[in-house]
């Protein structure tokens, strides 16, 4: 990759800040439901709908919906660092919370998934060229079913910050993606989870694309030493509404 002089790559930087925070003055949301077209994260300009949205029967829809049963879901799944045959590289760490509707009651026996970069910031996929190594012992994927209090619970690594082409010198934040169906169409749900006090917040359209400070607070893990492991792993703690006015914001990739 040939270098880029510093006054450019501070340049894109600062076009794609400034961006970020006109649109927050401009638009603010409802309830932290980020714009399907949102100028600073620059791919959605091309893959937002354009044309009035199809209203469809969620009756209908749920007919189609995915089927599975407790047997699907195994307890090592939720597990990330025991897939393979040595330990994975980085920080293990717990990540757990309640899965709630918009009154605050659990949701119960519903299946979460999760996918994650590994502690190098690369993803198991063939579509990632980041020069980053790949962690053989780390595969970057699990799922689990809440339980009767809507809890669910993983084991897995911290992953690392990594580059996309954004704009130049763009990176994410340190994120673990979430997808949760809920018990009706309504409440289809695919996040990202992040963890508190990460510098690059500010400068992330896709955190940003949710301008509402509070919505954000939403998506940010926090730190639980009760939760935490005594020398074995740091836990955090992060619920996830469904539904209803204090609602989890959802992914922009995914709207």
């Amino acid at each position: 990759m040939s270098p880029v002089p510093p006054e450019r790559a501070r340049s894109e930087q600062d076009e794609v800040t400034d961006a970020i925070r006109e649109a927050a003055r401009v638009a603010p949301q409802r309830g932290g439901h980020p714009d399907r077209a949102y100028a600073p994260y620059r791919s959605t300009a091309l893959r937002a709908p354009s044309q009035p949205l199809v209203v469809a029967s969620p009756s209908q829809v749920e007919r189609l919906a995915p089927v599975f049963g407790d047997k699907d879901v195994a307890p090592v799944d939720a597990d990330l660092t025991t897939h393979s045959t040595g330990e994975p590289l980085g920080e293990r760490i717990v990540v757990t919370g309640r899965v709630l509707d918009g009154d605050g009651r659990p949701v119960r026996g519903q299946l979460v998934e999760i996918w994650q970069a590994n502690a190098a910031g690369r993803y198991r996929h063939d579509g990632d060229r980041h020069p980053a190594p790949l962690d053989p012992h780390f595969v970057g994927g699990g799922r689990c079913l809440t339980d009767d209090d809507g809890r669910y619970r993983f084991v897995t690594i911290k992953p690392g910050a990594y580059p996309w082409r954004n704009h130049h010198n763009a990176w994410r934040p340190a994120h673990i993606h979430f997808s949760l169906f809920g018990t009706a169409f309504t409440q289809r749900l695919v996040t990202q989870m992040y963890f508190p006090g990460d510098q690059l917040f500010g400068l992330d359209p896709i955190f940003s694309a949710v301008t509402d400070e509070k919505a954000q607070q939403r998506m940010i893990a926090r730190y639980d030493h009760d939760t935490t492991v005594a020398e074995w792993a740091l836990g955090y703690q992060w619920d996830i509404v469904l539904d209803g006015p204090g609602a989890t914001p959802p992914d922009p990739d995914e709207m």
